[in-house]
């Protein structure tokens, strides 16, 4: 799986011509360059700024926070320069799912804009074959990404708040699941609205709790930084409790971490990309790039750099208790709540994106009146989840996941060339093509020349 993900980053990149490097401005720019906070999500669709938000609330979790003391531990800190070019390979990918996404969307009996590889794979193979496989799909999403994925994080929330604060677990998982039915019973307005404040909040105060610890540790972040980039290619330069570690584990447990942080390949954000009000397929692929700039090389570097720099890797804790340990070196036992709270709100709004594109699929698989049947499933599962042990949940989870990146990439290759004639169409129509990146540096044209 990590090869053919990080094979369809090299396709991708190379076919676009590295868009992740030539037009990284034009990303931040059609991202925040016209945001427009106070703007309600509705059945038309919602803001680009919307869209990305709601998929970073399906990327940023627990894979942010406990995902790189995992790699860290078992491939040294070289895992670290290789989680870096898995996401820059990422980009390539993301940027081709969210075009596809966009091109392909449709509109239900509702009235309301849908669409993901579900969408993508049927056009990719008007037949039979892609009927099968668009069915899968939506099969294996609605398993393994909304009912599993569910249950993980609920799990996850549960054990957070009954280690800090003594809650009981089944406590958490019916509050957790009250406030999720609370949100989805408003709708797409009301699902965008609160992912769009929670995710920005919560991922600024962890990445300012973070860059603070860091400048306090400011004499070991240079160590930090030589020890990855020494143990990338070099392990025999990296002592203590990494001797053993080669190249290849630091290779291995980086670029899987990467992937599974960033989802680029998994078919579970194009969900999100589908419905964003853009005025040409690639701005939609520009602004979902971004996404993996803020996971994994804003969030998940500062991460590792923590557990780097404060030496909490040497700690003999696993997991989040990895984080909490380099939080505590600042904050005391402060630190270990501040992660929890953190851990609350990540998973919470993962807990949301994944309702989300569950529902998608579930209204293409039985029609838009069996909403209720799914919200009942979901809401089941995450109380569920937080008394479970979810070692099989996650064996599931996996196993589903593998089957959605499979057959999300046969459609994604199925449709390669339109998406390439789309991008060189959009790169050729410049500054005339009607586009929101245009529009956008349109106004700020005109509002420089007022002022």
């Amino acid at each position: 799986m990590i090869y053919i993900l990080l094979g369809t980053g090299v396709y991708f990149s190379v076919r676009m011509g590295f868009p992740q490097l030539r037009r990284i401005k034009d990303a931040f720019l059609v991202t925040f360059g016209d945001l427009d906070l106070k703007e309600k999500a509705n059945k038309d669709g919602m803001s680009s700024w919307q869209s990305l938000t709601t998929a970073i609330a399906g990327q940023v979790g627990t894979g942010n926070i406990a995902g790189p003391a995992t790699a860290i531990m078992a491939g040294g800190p070289g895992a670290v320069f290789w989680i870096w070019i898995s996401a820059f390979l990422g980009m390539g990918t993301i940027f081709s799912e969210a075009t596809a996404a966009q091109k392909y969307k449709a509109t239900l009996s509702d009235g309301s804009v849908t669409g993901g590889p579900a969408y993508y794979i049927k056009a990719a193979f008007p037949g039979k074959f892609g009927d099968v496989l668009s069915k899968s799909f939506s099969i294996f999403l609605i398993i393994g990404f909304g009912m599993a994925a569910a249950m993980i994080q609920g799990n996850t929330i549960s054990d957070a708040m009954n280690n800090s604060f003594g809650i009981p677990k089944i406590v958490t998982g019916i509050v957790v699941a009250s406030l999720l039915l609370i949100i989805v019973a408003g709708g797409i307005s009301r699902i965008t609205s609160t992912i769009s404040k929670i995710i920005p909040i919560m991922a600024l105060f962890y990445t300012a709790c973070g860059i603070y610890i860091l400048i306090l540790n400011i004499g070991n972040v240079p160590e930090a930084f030589g020890m990855i980039f020494k143990s990338a290619f070099s392990p025999k330069a990296i002592a203590g409790g990494f001797t053993g570690i080669g190249v290849r584990q630091a290779m291995q447990y980086g670029i899987a971490r990467g992937l599974f942080s960033n989802e680029a390949g998994m078919g579970s954000t194009p969900h999100a990309h589908a419905v964003a009000k853009v005025k040409h397929p690639c701005d939609q692929g520009l602004a979902a790039m971004m996404s993996v700039v803020i996971d994994s090389f804003i969030i998940l570097t500062i991460s590792c750099v923590l557990i780097l720099s404060t030496g909490a890797y040497s700690s003999g804790a696993q997991g989040i208790g990895v984080i909490q340990g380099a939080y505590e070196t600042v904050f005391g036992h402060a630190g270990s709540v501040m992660i929890a709270i953190n851990i609350f709100f990540f998973c919470f709004s993962t807990i949301i994106a994944a309702y989300f594109y569950g529902e998608q699929n579930f209204k293409k698989m039985f029609g838009v009146k069996s909403t209720p049947v799914y919200v009942a499933f979901i809401v089941f599962f995450v109380v569920f989840g937080s008394i479970a042990t979810v070692k099989l949940v996650w064996a599931i989870c996996d196993t589903f996941n593998g089957l959605m990146v499979f057959t999300n990439l046969i459609g994604l290759y199925g449709v390669s060339g339109v998406l390439v004639k789309l991008w060189k169409d959009y790169e050729a129509g410049g500054s005339e093509l009607d586009t929101t990146l245009n529009t956008i540096k349109k106004k700020r044209a005109q509002k420089k020349a007022a002022n």
